[in-house]
């Protein structure tokens, strides 16, 4: 049967039936045996698949010694999905003497976007001097079996640098379901956009604790670990306050991103600012206090139990005490933009809340623009296909633009025309607001100008694309953190 598409598709005619040849199939775990033994590396022309797509923490353990086995490959994280393994074999395999072979997987989007990248492709690019020849963009892959979830995934085909081509060919989808459309480059990242400067093409974005560009530090919001005795819903609520009215100030709204963009309400008890004196009358929230203690002392986790003498407390403590911006850890794939936007207390920030304190109209109008979600998808990681924010990888990263008085000004000004033109519309969420089939004209046209604002900023030729944003922010993060690099290789060793 195969034969037969086969030859449809390539305008070839095979021999059907009888079958007189026969393959030759080694049946065992592609990552356990070596390669050679099916084929030796210099008969071979191709080697392509598509991999098992389990990421690290579905792994039993079996799975994890065999992949601490597979670290004399050259990864260097301990968190690779284990299709990145597969890259690494492949790249080990074609680097044999006498090779002259490419390899191409069907991956997970996740060797192309957040944290992986740094520890995969480095390997890749340094230890066996592979460049990528083609790639597929993001998109969704069906299953023709009854009942098969699609997934969304990337292509990348890889040569050895000796053999590289001039013209590298990039597939892009502008609709996931659609079909690509083919742009050449003279070199591809491992983000799968194009750059210029070679000097770029091997370049990865790094994790970093703080903002590269100098801007107020962001952070996770608090993070209970209560076991859910302290976090309640309004009638939880409006029970507790019933019998305790004098409890009302201590139990504060407590917001994550999916109460921000669907306008939920939860409220935690904000137990360690209630004086002794009252606390004691509070019997219902003494018993929840006691259910924490209880809760953390049966943990089957560490960090848990070292914080059961201490049950008001919370593991991470984010009570502002002004007006701070927030968005959310993930959002969905089908927004254009960053739905981040202001609270002040008494709410509190959830650990599903990326907040930064202090914060500007201006820096919220670059936040919710066009050119930070373009930084956000093209080095930023996934949950599933949804869009996971990280404010080490996305925030710290960024390559803010420089602004005067006065640009900062029309920034704010923007920005807060986004903020009314939300307002418009009191009984719709954010969800609503930013679903691009719901969107408001009155909500794209504020955007609209924000956008065209901040592109501005970074230079006067408009950007034609979400690519090109990508790859003119790429340029950026490159003179940004090369001096840093140049510094930190002055830097004498210590010796052990």
């Amino acid at each position: 049967i195969m034969n037969v598409e086969f030859g449809d598709a390539f305008g070839l005619i095979l021999t059907r039936i009888p079958l007189t040849k026969s393959p030759h199939i080694l049946n065992d775990d592609a990552l356990a045996v070596d390669w050679n033994d099916l084929l030796p590396a210099h008969q071979f022309s191709y080697v392509m698949g598509n991999p098992p797509f389990s990421g690290f923490v579905f792994r039993d353990e079996a799975a994890r010694k065999q992949i601490a086995e597979l670290k004399r490959l050259g990864a260097s994280g301990s968190r690779l999905d284990l299709v990145c393994y597969w890259f690494l074999k492949a790249a080990e395999y074609v680097n044999h003497d006498g090779c002259s072979a490419d390899f191409a997987f069907v991956a997970t989007n996740s060797v192309t976007h957040g944290e992986q990248v740094a520890q995969l492709w480095p390997a890749l690019f340094d230890r066996y001097k592979l460049e990528i020849a083609f790639g597929h963009r993001t998109f969704e892959w069906g299953s023709e079996a009854r009942g098969k979830a699609h997934v969304h995934v990337v292509i990348v085909g890889l040569t050895r640098r000796d053999r590289e081509r001039d013209v590298k060919r990039l597939f892009s989808y502008e609709n996931i379901r659609g079909e690509p459309e083919e742009t050449t480059h003279r070199a591809l990242t491992a983000y799968l956009f194009g750059v210029v400067e070679d000097a770029n093409r091997h370049r990865v974005v790094q994790r970093v604790t703080t903002s590269l560009s100098g801007h107020p530090t962001m952070r996770v919001g608090t993070k209970p670990v209560d076991g859910g005795h302290l976090i309640i819903d309004d009638d939880e609520r409006a029970t507790l306050l019933t019998k305790h009215p004098e409890a009302k100030p201590y139990i504060r709204p407590f917001i994550g991103g999916l109460e921000h963009l669907n306008r939920k309400s939860r409220w935690i008890i904000h137990a360690q600012s209630i004086p002794p004196h009252l606390l004691k009358d509070f019997d219902l929230i003494r018993a929840r206090i006691a259910a924490v203690r209880d809760y953390r002392a049966t943990s089957d986790g560490s960090l848990a139990r070292s914080l059961a003498n201490a049950p008001t407390e919370y593991h991470v403590t984010v009570v502002p005490d002004g007006p701070f911006l927030g968005l959310a850890e993930v959002s969905s794939e089908r927004r254009e933009y960053l739905a981040a936007g202001f609270f002040e207390p008494p709410t509190i920030p959830s650990n599903k809340l990326l907040v930064v304190i202090p914060a500007s109209l201006s820096d919220l109008g670059v936040v919710v623009s066009a050119m930070h979600a373009s930084w956000m998808r093209g080095v930023g990681g996934r949950l599933e296909s949804r869009y996971q924010y990280s404010s080490g990888l996305v925030y710290n990263t960024f390559p803010w633009p420089k602004m005067s008085d006065a640009a900062r000004e029309k920034i704010s000004a923007l920005g807060q025309a986004v903020l009314d033109a939300r307002d418009e519309f009191p009984d719709s969420t954010l969800a609503d607001l930013y679903d691009p089939d719901l969107m408001p004209p009155a909500l794209r046209k504020a955007h609209t100008a924000l956008d065209r604002a901040v592109d501005r900023l970074y230079r006067k030729k408009p950007f034609e694309s979400e690519r090109a944003r990508v790859e003119h922010l790429f340029g950026l993060y490159e003179k940004m953190v090369a001096p840093v690099e140049a510094e930190s290789r002055k830097k004498p060793k210590k010796r052990r």
